[in-house]
């Protein structure tokens, strides 16, 4: 869907921060954090030293403008922190006369106190990068600052009317809200701007909201209608069908179909901030499964959703896809990025393989979890068919062959709740990749590896508990020591795991 843009201007109003309250901090922890160690408010950070210090003071919009940032000069460790090798050239410059010779970034409110120190780089200051940082009111009123994408989801019976509304309190009409998540719009706003959803028939106001990052928020909330189905009849012809759709899969790209890694820090830091800053309702809505299968069992356990919006999506994918490409040695172009999706205790996720034209290579991003009382495993078969089990933590990624690796997680989830993203590549301009037989250079699949043994205990995880000849199958192989040869084999591995299922009651209306 298109992204729209907001064309609306600030009122001006008299500074509600003065110079002097401006303040001063040598450690980023100096910054403000809530109770939960995540930085409070949005931050314009500046150097507190030199000819900088005055001239982008002096350059900063005032009140409304400044769209809810509070500015912070830092020096010692968090200006050497934030600015590195540009702090150096000008403290050693004499002739640095114009405020676009200084260095300044925005924060995002909700970062996490230990990645506050890695902002993307498209949150500084860049008069050279383009005219949306030509002056510092310009840069505090772009994407990077001040500036934000934020979308309105509707679940309520009807189409609503959806307005901006100024400091007056008048009202602006945009467009029609139309109903579900295909018909989510996204705009172009402000920090601190207005927006109602009216019902066009009684005039009643169903939201009121003041926008205060970039993000998504929902009218209502949506309800899955179950219906009717035998599940585990569902399940064994699934699991059948996934097994044949990852035999089509000619080409691989590493020994074993998926690996292990860890996000960049500037790109957790985006994604922490903003999950925390919508992970809770209104901004956080169920996933609509009415008519997406059986994949995740949503009739058991909720399943929610956070949207994300479209130019944030194009700022993260393009940031993995570096990531992604020095893992398979090829050129990839992005095809999908999916989420956020929060799994809620119980939940389980269907073994499978994704769409095949696109999805060749892939990451799984665990962005946030909390209160489990057991591991949630990323259950994943190599080349050989052999299951591995991998325990991920918030920041960790699991690279895979997504349209050839079998994955799931069938295993229910203990306690808590699970955040994750999922994105996704193939070789450039090829949708017919998967047909194609592996070009010279890539890795041979890691096919015997030998004999093994349980050398650990049955739930040691990710930490060597199966021991082989070849060592190069790694730490993951699970300590159920499985081989699948069918997808008979998935099916009772489903059930292997999960709860029982009474014969005359297995349907999603439990």
């Amino acid at each position: 869907m298109p992204t729209l843009l907001v064309a609306v201007l600030s009122t001006l109003s008299l500074s509600t921060a003065t110079r002097s309250e401006r303040k001063v901090v040598s450690s980023l922890t100096d910054l403000p954090f809530d109770e939960n160690d995540h930085l409070s408010s949005h931050i314009i950070a500046y150097p507190a030293s030199g000819p900088c210090s005055s001239l982008v003071e002096d350059a900063l919009p005032t009140g409304e403008n400044l769209y809810r940032h509070i500015p912070f000069a830092v020096e010692g460790d968090a200006a050497a922190t934030l600015f590195g090798d540009k702090l150096e050239e000008i403290s050693e410059s004499s002739s640095i006369k114009d405020v676009t010779q200084c260095p300044a970034v925005c924060l995002d409110r909700g970062v996490d106190s230990s990645l506050v120190a890695y902002p993307l780089p498209g949150k500084y200051y860049d008069p050279d990068g383009g005219d949306t940082h030509s002056s510092i009111a310009d840069f505090v009123a772009s994407l990077s600052c001040g500036r934000v994408e934020f979308g309105f989801i509707n679940y309520s019976p009807k189409t609503l009317s959806l307005y901006w509304v100024n400091g007056r309190g008048e009202r602006s009409f945009l467009y029609p809200l139309e109903r579900m998540e295909k018909n989510t719009k996204f705009i172009h706003t402000f920090i601190g701007h207005r927006f109602i959803a009216e019902d066009p028939d009684t005039k009643t106001d169903l939201l009121d909201h003041t926008v205060e990052f970039t993000g998504v928020i929902g009218v209502l909330n949506h309800e899955n209608n179950h219906r009717q189905r035998d599940i585990r009849k569902e399940v064994k012809r699934t699991m059948g069908g996934e097994w044949n759709k990852h035999l089509q899969v000619k080409r691989t790209f590493s020994p074993l179909g998926f690996d292990k890694g860890r996000l960049p820090d500037d790109i957790f830091g985006s994604m922490r901030s903003f999950y925390y800053n919508n992970r809770n309702p209104p901004h956080r809505l169920m996933e609509e499964w009415d008519s997406k299968g059986l994949y995740v069992n949503h009739w058991e356990s909720d399943c929610n959703f956070i949207q994300i919006p479209w130019e944030m999506k194009k700022i993260w994918q393009e940031r993995l896809k570096e990531v992604v490409q020095s893992w398979v040695g090829v050129e990839i172009e992005q095809t999908d990025l999916y989420g956020m999706r929060q799994y809620e205790a119980g939940a389980r996720l269907l073994t499978h393989v994704d769409r095949i034209t696109t999805h060749a290579v892939s990451l799984i991003v665990n962005i946030a979890q909390g209160n489990l009382t057991s591991p949630w495993t990323v259950e994943v078969y190599d080349h050989a068919n052999r299951l591995h089990e991998v325990i991920m933590q918030p920041g960790d990624i699991v690279y895979y062959e997504s349209a050839k690796s079998l994955h799931g997680r069938n295993t229910p989830l203990a306690g808590g709740y699970y955040a994750n993203v999922f994105t996704h590549y193939r070789p450039i301009g090829d949708p017919n990749w998967y047909k194609k037989e592996n070009p010279e250079g890539t890795p041979e699949p890691l096919m015997d590896v030998g004999k093994c043994e349980l050398v650990g205990k049955p739930n040691d995880y990710s930490v060597g508990a199966v021991k082989c000849e070849n060592p190069a199958i790694g730490p993951h192989l699970s300590p159920k020591m499985i081989t699948a040869t069918s997808g008979d084999d998935l099916y009772e591995w489903w059930l292997s795991v999960g709860p029982s299922y009474d014969d005359e009651k297995s349907s999603d209306e439990l």
